[in-house]
């Protein structure tokens, strides 16, 4: 082998293990879109309008993860120990719902929205100072929050067992209906007016 070859036989094989990380190219499916042919019983007009909704209760539910996560971090007071965990706990549970709804668009051939930012302009939660709240206001903020998904999530359950999208009137039912009425009978208990130690 000439001293040429053995030069470049090295250097091949860098070009082979070298990671191609610089690469661009253009969208494989734009947002607001669905696959047209997807054998899933289910026409592209049907599924273009599930997924749009689906994913406006995707960015409340993605708000409402973060909103626990942040009543997590911040909340303080006699009652700290105890909210501390049940937020983290809301917070885990609304990370699971939030994995399911993006699935659930895929599912449908659309496209789940993801970043942050797109989050924050889709949700119609209202967004929390920086600041530290008093637990009363955090938990408040919570139930709203609540309500407006509760309500979404009945009305598109319904609209979709009108079009025969039963897997997502199931997704809805069974996962974030009974997920948020469950998190919002246990959190609005710690706004009753409960002596602890004497009956009035």
């Amino acid at each position: 082998m000439s001293t040429t070859a053995l030069k470049e036989a090295p250097a091949k094989g860098r070009d082979l293990i070298t990671p191609h990380w610089r690469q661009h190219a253009k969208e494989i499916q734009k947002y607001g879109t669905v696959i047209r042919d997807l054998p899933i019983g289910l026409s592209e007009e049907v599924r273009t309008e599930i997924t749009a909704r689906l994913n406006i209760l995707l960015a409340d539910t993605a708000s409402l993860r973060d909103l626990y996560k942040k009543s997590h971090w911040q909340v303080g007071g006699p009652t700290f120990y105890q909210l501390h965990l049940l937020f983290d706990k809301h917070f885990a549970e609304q990370v699971e719902l939030v994995d399911l709804l993006a699935e659930r668009i895929q599912i449908l051939g659309g496209v789940s929205l993801a970043m942050a930012h797109d989050i924050a302009e889709n949700t119609r939660l209202e967004r929390p100072p920086r600041g530290r709240e008093e637990v009363p206001v955090q938990i408040s903020r919570l139930l709203e929050a609540h309500k407006i998904i509760i309500e979404d999530a009945r009305a598109l359950a319904k609209k979709a067992a009108d079009l025969g999208d039963d897997g997502t009137n199931d997704l809805l039912v069974s996962n974030v209906l009974r997920t948020s009425e469950m998190q919002v009978w246990f959190i609005s208990e710690h706004l009753v007016d409960m002596p602890l130690v004497h009956a009035k």
